[in-house]
């Protein structure tokens, strides 16, 4: 499964003034969306204590384990601060983050209940069970409208989204019609991992809803 390429530092284009995303780094794959957004020419901050939010237009929630960010949040005073931010600013959660994004993970673990979706954990299987698979995404011909390719999801100890009500709706699902990412107005959610893939467009989309003109291609 591809990584995403790290550019040389004088190809990498400067960070748009006065616009910062953050990244939630208490465990996980926080570094491989850093690598993403700085592509991008997105100044990133990694985010470990409340005043770490301050002046950020979004966040991303990485992949990992969904139980150990639950309880790093709650041990680092974050999960009050978090779902603040949440109720004002966009987030993104990816696999675990979508799980701590969701209001039901069908377990008792730390959650940030922002999102009304409710969450199977590891429910791909294990690691060794893990995949690829394109899927079409029609949101994200808002960042970019003439290319008309699906998306090549990655899909890692995967979660999957059982439910979604409104106001979330469903944004994607596998073609057996298993959910795979939800969106409510600002908040994102996916099962699968975008930063570990070479192609932009989910990480604009969410630059888009965090209020980067920018994200939008030519």
């Amino acid at each position: 499964m591809p990584a995403p390429n790290l550019l040389p530092p004088e190809k990498v284009p400067p960070p748009k003034d006065g616009f910062a995303v953050g990244v939630l780094a208490l465990q996980g794959s926080f570094w491989e969306h850093e690598v993403m957004l700085r592509r991008l020419g997105v100044a990133v901050r990694e985010v470990r204590l409340p005043a770490d939010l301050n002046g950020l237009a979004g966040l991303i929630i990485p992949g990992g384990e969904s139980t150990t960010i639950g309880k790093l949040a709650v041990a680092f005073g974050l999960l009050e601060p978090l779902r603040a931010f949440g109720r004002e600013h966009a987030i993104w959660g990816t696999c675990a983050g979508a799980i701590f994004l969701s209001r039901d993970a069908r377990r008792s673990q730390p959650l940030l209940g922002l999102m009304n979706i409710t969450v199977e954990r590891n429910a791909f299987g294990r690691q060794i069970a893990s995949f690829e698979a394109d899927i079409p995404v029609p949101a994200l011909k808002t960042v970019a409208p003439a290319d008309e390719r699906p998306f090549r999801a990655v899909f890692i100890r995967a979660p999957l989204i059982e439910t979604v009500t409104p106001p979330a709706e469903v944004l994607a699902t596998l073609d057996d019609g298993r959910i795979v990412a939800a969106q409510q107005g600002h908040l994102l959610a996916t099962a699968f991992h975008p930063e570990l893939t070479d192609d932009t467009r989910f990480h604009r989309y969410f630059l888009h809803l965090a209020g980067w003109a920018a994200a939008a291609s030519p």
